[in-house]
């Protein structure tokens, strides 16, 4: 077998492979070899029939078998001599169309092999790890917001009209052109006025209602409802006031961090300062992390494989024009180009994942079970009901498994670079933490 260099221009790399007529014959005969005490044909015992004759019979067919696993030997050998790695799968065509038995193989190899990546002393890098406290005011706020969740409703005065914000307890029945629909009747049902949980325009029409009342409300399902029977119909529901209840909002003390779990009011706030503190922790990460990948973004630099960065930079074309087009929910559109921009943000990306990569490989960073199973768990909450059936999706499939693995690689990643560099920590407000997300998010 002889493998001959054809290219070699910066990360492009081809080499002709050629496989001779006798390399193949043995490979064939010891195929033969191997399944001969298997055999079993009319005239001949098992195992006892002549090779001229097994040949004749499956040696066409073992002949591509050995044609496949040549080649594949020959560029198995070559990566692992020569300490390639394919950018993508290597392109390989047979360039003997004509070939018959008793022929060498020539086979053309092409791919673009991965570029070295330079060591990088991290020792250097210095760092800004933001730090925010959960002040007296933002637990103050969010134990009103737990407080509000936590409101109760008690009946107004007889005669009291039903406001914006009150609940109404009413029995209705909602028909289309004069005929009840399924689903569209319900008795003793507490519908809060302003929480948009029933059709636009129904809850407005029972502000001002009385206990005692009778109304009719006339609605129209919006255009893109659920039920297709539905949409855009125009239904009047009959509604009976039964009761009209004003909010009373929670006291906040013991009895109300009892209702969330906790012993006293004072372990609700230490739950809630956890909570914030915890929330501010994550989104100073990711100001720490953006401010890292900037500096290796300059701190190294090397050849990159022109067929990923090609590939990325439509990926972010693409996406990037769903964005702009939301209501284009398919991919049956035209090609969309590529620009400058897409092709610079491209080689960012590439360039960083590389590098990442590198350095995980080298660190011995590895995604374990345990939290690819954590993983796993928090995507399937998302499918409420159908957790087991997700959680087996993901098991047979291996691009999900992927999808999903590569955030936390990266994460561990980042986080062993950390350690290795210079940070100091700087304590800010909550909303200059706000100004420092919201400038990640715009870039």
């Amino acid at each position: 077998m002889q493998v001959t260099e054809t290219l070699n221009e910066g990360l492009k790399r081809g080499y002709a492979i050629t496989v001779t007529a006798a390399e193949l014959d043995e490979k064939v005969n010891e195929k033969l070899v191997e399944a001969q005490p298997e055999i079993e044909m009319k005239g001949f015992r098992k195992g006892k029939v002549p090779m001229a004759l097994l040949k004749k019979q499956f040696g066409q067919r073992l002949m591509g078998e050995a044609m496949q696993e040549a080649v594949d030997g020959a560029m198995n050998k070559h990566f692992e001599d020569s300490g390639d790695r394919p950018a993508l799968q290597p392109d390989v065509k047979m360039t003997n169309e004509d070939w018959k038995e008793g022929d060498d193989v020539n086979v053309e190899m092409s791919y673009e092999a991965l570029p070295e990546i330079p060591e990088v002393d991290f020792s250097g890098v210095e760092l800004e790890k933001l730090v925010v406290k959960a002040e007296d005011e933002a637990v103050t706020e969010a134990l009103a917001n737990l407080a509000e969740t936590a409101k109760e409703f008690e009946a107004r005065e007889e005669g009291a009209a039903a406001e914006d914000g009150d609940q109404v307890v009413i029995d209705f029945v909602g028909r289309i052109d004069g005929e009840a629909f399924e689903g569209g009747a319900g008795d003793d049902y507490p519908l809060t006025l302003g929480s948009n949980s029933f059709i636009p325009g129904f809850e407005e029409q029972l502000v001002g209602t009385k206990a005692g009342e009778e109304k009719d409300v006339t609605v129209s399902f919006p255009e893109e409802y659920g039920a297709e029977h539905l949409a855009g119909k125009e239904a009047v529901f009959s509604c009976t006031v039964k009761e009209v209840k004003a909010p009373k909002a929670a006291e906040i003390d013991d009895e109300l961090a009892k209702k969330f779990g906790a012993d006293d009011l004072d372990a609700l706030k230490a739950q809630i300062t956890e909570r914030l503190e915890a929330e501010y922790a994550g989104a100073a990460r990711a100001v720490l992390k953006r401010g890292l990948l900037d500096k290796l973004d300059t701190l190294v630099s090397f050849d990159l494989p022109p067929s990923l960065v090609d590939a990325e930079a439509k990926q972010i074309a693409h996406q990037l024009w769903h964005e702009d087009n939301p209501e284009v929910q398919g991919h049956d559109h035209g090609e969309i180009e590529t620009t400058e921009e897409h092709t610079k943000l491209a080689e960012r990306r590439v360039r960083l994942g590389l590098l990442l990569a590198e350095l995980g490989q080298k660190a011995e960073v590895e995604v374990t079970d345990a939290e690819m199973t954590q993983a796993i768990m928090a995507q399937a909450r998302q499918y409420p009901g159908q957790e087991r059936q997700f959680f087996e999706f993901i098991q047979q499939n291996a691009q999900m498994q992927q999808q999903l693995r590569a955030p936390i690689f990266e994460d561990k990643v980042v986080d062993h670079i950390v350690g290795q560099a210079k940070v100091t920590e700087k304590e800010i407000s909550k909303d200059d933490l706000q100004k420092a997300v919201e400038e990640l998010e715009e870039e």
